[in-house]
């Protein structure tokens, strides 16, 4: 008990004062629970966030403190991550299983952080078990420009967000037993748009009595629509039947805006369009999200309804065309190129965006990640990247490397394919603080996968088929590549990114196809400030409330019976 007292001491002492201060404060009060529903028609179970799916929104402005209270309902562990927000300075709120314990069933905990310095459209969604997300729990993030940073395009007459992404009838119970006994998922059953199935614009197709998203509309006017695909593992197209789609934003990023009449959107990925309703309202219009890449694209079609509010009749005619070869990646790896940067506006900083030249940096390690199809590893069908399926430690990554907890990870995940056999481990790479990584995913499975790392954007810097060489940086862009937080890799091909290590903190980098995720396809960076006790850029004392477990699970019995003084001298930390 007096050395755990004597190691908070010691992590409050070297803490420097919390940014947050001065700040303004969001308080959010949510209930994850089951509800019961039917967005295909049939009967089943969905994770609601406050009786809502999707979940509420939480809707805030650069740099303000954010505080939500989490209640789990469920009846299994919780744990709820950001996408694309970035934690600085609070890596212990990022919610995953490298960073928090989750919240036991029944439970109640509280995530604390800042947006700092970022603008832009994100989402929430549940993480304790991967596949989770497959039964909702899932809500928009919305970060707004402060009033004295414009926003590059005239300010929109609405904001809307939409939640797309495949949808099976089977509970994500179900799903896991699947994929533990060492079977597929299987084809979707369906595609959802804002959690409800589709508009029945075909007979044959769309059974009667399914409930559909309508969205309505003023003529004339221009809106905002953020476009979410919180699926399990379809990428999908999206476009609006007579309307164009002007891209103007992608996860955090403002980009050279150009308009699409429809625009692929992989598992994981956010984009911002401007929408005009220059139609002459003779009907409704259809909005659509159909799968790509799959066989019967026909079953695998989220339709939602348009409606202006002068609008003369329902929706008619065919929906409006995919890509003409629906296994044809070339569309979908060139208009993933045509993506570009806004290098003149400004972004969550009074500065241009394009001030950062990614590409007079100097790269300091280099990681060629490679996934293969998944495979038996000691008689059980897992993911990998290197040849390495990671397996999640009872102990957090995080917690384990605060209270130097030995045998919980291992700081040696190759920068390259290794010729071995393949293996489950607990590897992590040990990142060098403000250096500048590059990243290569080969992706030598049959799928398109999508990566996600959080903590930081980066910089998307190449994406061609074939393997990855020295010769292919050759092709990069180094000027204007995007910069997000979820990037597609298509298979048989590769996709490079850059990246500025200037946070410190242990950030997962995960695939976010749900199945392969589950699987293990998976690892964690871990970026240590070497001048933590002088630098503004340490993160804050963990958190009084913090949740232990693992190897560190008698500190949470200590905390919850005789040492109040222990929490008392964290708030008192947090407060300095």
């Amino acid at each position: 008990m007096a050395l755990l007292l004597l190691s908070l001491l010691l992590l409050c002492a070297r803490s420097p004062e919390p940014a947050m201060a001065g700040d303004p404060f969001a308080y959010f009060d949510w209930e994850a629970s089951y509800q019961s529903a039917r967005p295909l028609g049939v009967a089943q179970k969905v994770i609601a966030i406050n009786g809502q799916f999707p979940g509420p929104p939480l809707n805030v402005t650069t740099n303000w403190n954010v505080v939500v209270n989490v209640r789990n309902a469920l009846d299994e562990p919780l744990l709820l991550t950001w996408h694309g927000i970035q934690h600085r300075k609070t890596p212990w709120q990022d919610g995953v299983a490298g960073t928090n314990c989750p919240i036991p069933a029944g439970w109640n905990w509280t995530y604390r952080f800042q947006v700092k310095d970022q603008v832009g459209s994100f989402f929430y969604s549940p993480s304790a078990a991967p596949l989770h997300r497959a039964a909702g729990g899932y809500g928009g993030i919305v970060v707004n420009n402060r009033d004295v940073i414009p926003i590059p395009f005239p300010f929109p007459d609405g904001d809307l967000t939409l939640f797309i992404g495949d949808w099976y009838v089977k509970s994500h119970k179900d799903l896991r037993r699947s994929l533990d006994a060492g079977a597929p998922l299987g084809p979707p059953d369906g595609v959802l748009i804002n959690g409800l199935g589709p508009y029945r614009y075909n007979d044959t197709l769309v059974p009667p009595a399914i409930s559909y998203e309508r969205i309505n509309v003023e003529p004339g006017r221009t809106y905002r629509l953020r476009v979410h695909n919180v699926g399990v593992s379809t990428s999908l197209n999206f476009r609006i039947q007579g309307h164009s789609l002007l891209l103007v934003e992608t996860e955090g990023s403002y980009t050279s805006q150009q308009n699409y009449s429809n625009m692929d959107i992989h598992v994981g990925q956010s984009y911002s369009f401007l929408v005009t309703m220059d139609q002459n309202a003779s009907t409704d219009y259809y909005v659509v999200a159909s799968a790509r890449f799959v066989a019967d694209p026909d079953k695998l079609t989220g339709v939602a309804i348009l409606h202006y509010s002068n609008s003369q009749g329902p929706a008619s005619g065919p929906l409006p065309a995919a890509p003409d070869d629906q296994y044809d990646t070339a569309f979908s790896i060139n208009q993933a190129r045509s993506i570009r940067w806004n290098v003149t506006a400004s972004g969550a900083r009074p500065n241009p965006q394009g001030s950062f030249h990614y590409g007079d940096i100097t790269v300091t390690d280099v990681y060629l990640l490679q996934s293969r199809p998944p495979e038996l590893i000691d008689g059980q069908l897992r993911s990998t990247i290197n040849g390495i399926s990671y397996i999640a430690p009872s102990t957090p990554l995080i917690l384990a490397q605060l209270f130097n907890v030995p045998g919980v990870f291992k700081l040696d995940f190759p920068n390259h394919p290794m010729n071995r056999l393949p293996k489950v481990d607990t590897s992590v790479i040990n990142g060098t603080y403000k250096g500048f990584m590059e990243i290569i995913f080969q992706n030598n499975a049959t799928t398109v996968q999508s990566y996600h790392l959080d903590g930081y954007a980066f910089f998307v810097v190449g994406m061609d088929y074939g393997l990855w060489t020295d010769n292919s940086r050759g092709t990069y862009n180094k000027w204007d590549g995007v910069a997000r937080s979820t990037i597609q890799v298509f298979p048989g091909a590769w996709t490079a990114v850059l990246v500025f290590l200037d946070n410190a903190g242990i950030w997962n980098l995960r695939v976010e196809n749900l199945d392969s995720w589950y699987m293990g396809q998976e690892l964690y960076i871990s970026v240590v400030n070497p001048e933590e006790d002088h630098s503004d850029k340490t993160p804050l004392p963990l958190p009084d409330n913090t949740i232990f477990c693992g190897a560190l699970s008698s500190l949470q019995n200590l905390i919850g019976s005789s040492t109040r003084e222990l929490r008392g001298l964290g708030r008192r930390c947090l407060r300095r």
